[in-house]
C-alpha cells in the first residue's frame, strides 16, 4: 500500500471531516519552499504548512544544531533543573521582544503558551488580593484548541459543541476610526477594576478569516486598557517572527504588552514549541513563602533541549540582514500582485499586512469558514501541487521567507487562472 492508503487505515487528521475528504498527500522529504510526496512530485508550500515554517524546510544549519544536541541532551525534567539551551534561549529572546518582557516560561505548542498567559493574569491578581476576573478579547479571535484557548476565541464552529463548557468573555469588535470611541466606553462599562486581561492577535486575526485592521486605534485601545490596569496579552504565535513585517506585530504600537506568546515560528517550524514570557511584575507577584502563590503549571517536555536548540537555531538565521531583505521582498511581490489583482472581477478586499496577502473569492453565500468553496479551492490548488489551505472562501499567502519571486509568480498566476475560471 501507498504511505495514503497506510494512513487512511489508521489516522484521524485535525479540521478534516474524515468520510468526505480526499486521500491525504503523502510526503517523505522537504527541501526549502518544497514538500515532495512518495512518487517524487514537488508541493510548493505556499502557507508554510501551517504557519509555521519561516525558513524553508530541512534546513540545513537547523539539522546540524538539532543533531549535535541529540548527542548531548535529549530532555531533562525541568522542575528543580535546568540546562544551556533553555537558558540560552530565553537570554537571547527576552531582548528583542516588544515592551520590558522578563521572564520565559516554557510549553509545548501555541495553545499552551496561551494557557499559561490567562493563568498568570487570573493568578496575578488573586496573589495580590484583587478580585479580578473578566477577561476582554476580540470578536473573531481564535487563540487555539484547548479549553482555556476555546473560551477566549469568538464562538465559532470551532468551538459551537463546546460553547457551554467555555467560561465567559467580553468580546469586542476591533478598532477602527469610527468605532474607537465606542470600544473605549464598552471598556468602562465592564467596570474595568474587574477586568483581569484582554488577548489579542495584534494586527492579524488568523482563522477567523486574516483580518486585518490599523495599529494607530489599536495603540489608542491598548493605552486605554493600560490606564486602567488591565494586563495586556499579545497572542504573537502566528505574526512573531516577520510574519507583519517588522520582527513582532507589537513594535507596530508604542503601548507595551504584560505577556506575549509565541509558538508556530518560535522553531521554524521544525518542531513543537510554546513560549509565554511576562514582565518583572507579574512574576514579582508569584514570589512568595507560601506554595499557595505558585504558578501550578507544566508538563514532561517542558524546554525540552532539542526543541530550545532548534529555536537559538531559527533565530540565528532570522536575525540575519538576509532573512529582513526577503521579508521585504516578498512583501513587495505581493503588493505588485494586489494591483493586478483589482481588475479581477471574482476577487475582493485584497488586504497586506507584511508578507502575509489575503482576499475574499466572491460567491452568492456568506463568508465563512465553512463556505463550500473552500473544498474546491483545496483541490484545485492541490492539482496545481500548491499548497493553499483556504478558510472557507478566504485565500490567502502565508510562505516561507525564503521563496523565490519565481516560485511567487506561480503561485500568483494559478489564483488568477482559479479566479477567472470561476
Amino acid at each position: 500500500m501507498t504511505l495514503s492508503e497506510r494512513d487512511q487505515q489508521v489516522i484521524w487528521h485535525p479540521y478534516t471531516q474524515m468520510q468526505t475528504a480526499p486521500a491525504p498527500v503523502g510526503i517523505v522529504r522537504g527541501e526549502g519552499t518544497l514538500l515532495y510526496d512518495e512518487e517524487g512530485n514537488s508541493y510548493l508550500d505556499a502557507t508554510s504548512s501551517w504557519w509555521v515554517n519561516i525558513h524553508g524546510h530541512a534546513h540545513p544549519y537547523i539539522a546540524k544544531q538539532l543533531a549535535a544536541q541529540a548527542t548531548e541532551l535529549q530532555h531533562c525534567i525541568f522542575a528543580g533543573y535546568t540546562h544551556p539551551p533553555a537558558v540560552n534561549l530565553a537570554e537571547r529572546l527576552l531582548p528583542i521582544l516588544p515592551g520590558h518582557q522578563q521572564r520565559v516560561f516554557y510549553s509545548d505548542n501555541g495553545s499552551t503558551a496561551v494557557e499559561v498567559a490567562l493563568k498568570m493574569c487570573i493568578q496575578y491578581w488573586h496573589n495580590k488580593g484583587e478580585k479580578r476576573t473578566k477577561i476582554l478579547a476580540f470578536s473573531n479571535s481564535y487563540h487555539g484548541d484547548t479549553f482555556g484557548a476555546m473560551s477566549v476565541s469568538s464562538r465559532s464552529v470551532f468551538t459551537r459543541v463546546f460553547d457551554d463548557f467555555l467560561f465567559d468573555v467580553h468580546f469586542i469588535d476591533t478598532p477602527t476610526k469610527d468605532n474607537i470611541a465606542a470600544l473605549k466606553a464598552q471598556v468602562d462599562a465592564l467596570h474595568p477594576s474587574e477586568i483581569a486581561a484582554f488577548i489579542f492577535e495584534p494586527l492579524v486575526q488568523g482563522a477567523g478569516g486574516m483580518l486585518m485592521y490599523e495599529a494607530d486605534v489599536f495603540d489608542e485601545l491598548l493605552q486605554h486598557c493600560h490606564q486602567h490596569q488591565i494586563m495586556l496579552i499579545a497572542d504573537e504565535i502566528m505574526t512573531g517572527f516577520g510574519r507583519t513585517g517588522r520582527n513582532f506585530a507589537m513594535e507596530n504600537v508604542s503601548t507595551p504588552p504584560d505577556i506575549i506568546c509565541l509558538s508556530k515560528g518560535l522553531t521554524g517550524g521544525s518542531i513543537a514549541l510554546g513560549i509565554t514570557t511576562c514582565t518583572a511584575e507579574i512574576y514579582n507577584a508569584f514570589l512568595s513563602d507560601s506554595k499557595l502563590k505558585t504558578l501550578f503549571h507544566g508538563h514532561s517536555f517542558t524546554a525540552n533541549p532539542m526543541a530550545c536548540v532548534i529555536a537559538l537555531a531559527s533565530l540565528d538565521i532570522f536575525l540575519q540582514p538576509s532573512c529582513k531583505e526577503n521579508r521585504v521582498r516578498v512583501e513587495e511581490q505581493h503588493r505588485q500582485f494586489a494591483e493586478r489583482l483589482k481588475s479581477t472581477p471574482k476577487i475582493k478586499n485584497v488586504r497586506i499586512q507584511g508578507t502575509i496577502i489575503a482576499f475574499e473569492i466572491v460567491t452568492d453565500t456568506e463568508d465563512s469558514y465553512i463556505n463550500q468553496l473552500g473544498d474546491y479551492l483545496h483541490k484545485f490548488f492541490k492539482e496545481k501541487r500548491i499548497m493553499l489551505r483556504p478558510l472557507g472562501n478566504t485565500l490567502y499567502i502565508m510562505a516561507p521567507y525564503c521563496i523565490t519571486n519565481e516560485q511567487l509568480d506561480m503561485v500568483y498566476k494559478s489564483i488568477v487562472e482559479c479566479a477567472e475560471g470561476l
